[in-house]
């Protein structure tokens, strides 16, 4: 066990009072006690999956501004304290590197008053709370900063002195709130990552697996699933393009890669025209609402999906009561109850669940991800 000096009163590693192997121990037998709920009487598991500390490229840090001093940290356990901490064991090198820098910034930006006038009267604003979300690409870091309000021309301009100095830093953004969209303020050079030998695109404040290897372990079970299949793939809420990019290799297979945020997708499509990419079609649909119809899914060999953590019931749904549909389904997921239900659909419908892999990229916490293989005989 690597101690940590802020356990337990951190909210973001809830077993890290255990030592590697109990941990371990304790987090597969959770994750199989959850996969008994699927209704089939011989599951089989692959080996599982654990990522190492000190690997996770991304984190959300949570910040307020009183009296003159930040706090910068995550939530306590069960509480919306902050934790000030300047490192995180499970952070990257780079990104636990940065994370002075970006108090130092933040103090700055949140001395600098916004004008307003009010009745004649002058009144200074000052920014007192909000979120830092941080993303490692392999050419930089990405920062994206979540605020109440539009920051002012002297607040670009403490950003841009900053950024100057920093040379991990490559883009900064804001917005006011997820769900808003997102402005760029400063951009050095655009944040890339290589996903199978394709630089590709990353848009701010997109979604990335938490770490590289847990990445490429979710890629290399799904490659090694679908074995030697080929032809027409779904690949649902496809996100950036993680599993279309390997599997476009395959020059026989043809991509459809079908998620709802237009904001990915337009990363992934300059991705895809910059590198040349010609057997991937990229599609914008919400698959909760319009999933793949029977009429769709007659003309796919195999569908990948990946959705968020509330599942993919209603596109199961339809790959189920599909007659003539795809003999093999690959499931990721990042919660496995909600894949509990999606299996169970996918088996009344004539499916068999082979095999199913747990990945632990989320170390030390409750959360589990896993990839899955069904063949309808």
């Amino acid at each position: 066990m690597n101690a940590c000096p802020l356990f337990p009163q951190c909210g973001g590693c809830s077993l890290r009072m255990l030592d590697e192997e109990a941990y371990r121990q304790k987090k597969y037998a959770s994750f199989k006690q959850i996969i008994t709920h699927i209704n089939q009487q011989d599951i089989f598991f692959g080996e599982p999956v654990f990522i190492k500390d000190g690997t996770r490229r991304r984190a959300s840090f949570t910040f307020s501004f009183a009296k003159k001093t930040l706090h910068l940290g995550f939530n306590g356990a069960q509480s919306h304290e902050i934790i000030d901490r300047d490192k995180c064991l499970l952070l990257t090198d780079r990104l636990n590197k940065n994370i002075p820098h970006l108090r130092t910034l933040l103090q700055d930006l949140c001395s600098e008053p916004y004008i307003q006038k009010k009745n004649k009267k002058i009144l200074n604003q000052y920014i007192t709370s909000g979120e830092v979300l941080v993303s490692e690409a392999d050419n930089g870091i990405d920062v994206l900063f979540e605020m109440p309000s539009e920051p002012e021309l002297n607040h670009r301009m403490i950003i841009a002195e900053h950024l100057a100095k920093l040379d991990d830093v490559i883009r900064v953004s804001w917005h006011k709130a997820k769900a808003s969209s997102v402005e760029t303020i400063l951009e050095k050079t655009k944040p890339m990552v290589k996903n199978s030998e394709v630089s590709v695109y990353i848009p701010s404040g997109t979604f990335l697996q938490a770490s590289k290897e847990g990445e490429q372990a979710l890629i290399g079970l799904v490659k090694r699933y679908l074995k030697n299949k080929e032809g027409k793939i779904a690949d649902l809420f496809c996100g950036v393009g993680t599993f279309s990019y390997p599997l476009s290799r395959n020059l026989n297979n043809k991509i459809l890669a079908i998620d709802s945020s237009e904001e990915l997708l337009t990363g992934f499509r300059q991705s895809v025209n910059r590198n040349q990419i010609k057997n991937i079609k990229i599609e914008s649909r919400n698959l909760f609402k319009y999933p793949l119809d029977e009429k769709e899914l007659t003309n796919i060999d195999v569908v990948v999906f990946d959705p968020p953590r509330a599942g993919a019931a209603a596109q199961t749904a339809q790959i189920s009561a599909c007659l003539d549909g795809p003999e093999t389904v690959i499931a990721v997921s990042c919660n496995p109850y909600t894949f509990v239900n999606d299996a169970n659909t996918l088996i009344k419908g004539g499916y068999t669940l082979k095999e199913v892999t747990m990945v632990d990229q989320f170390i030390y916490s409750s959360h589990t991800e896993l990839v899955a293989l069904f063949e309808k005989e």
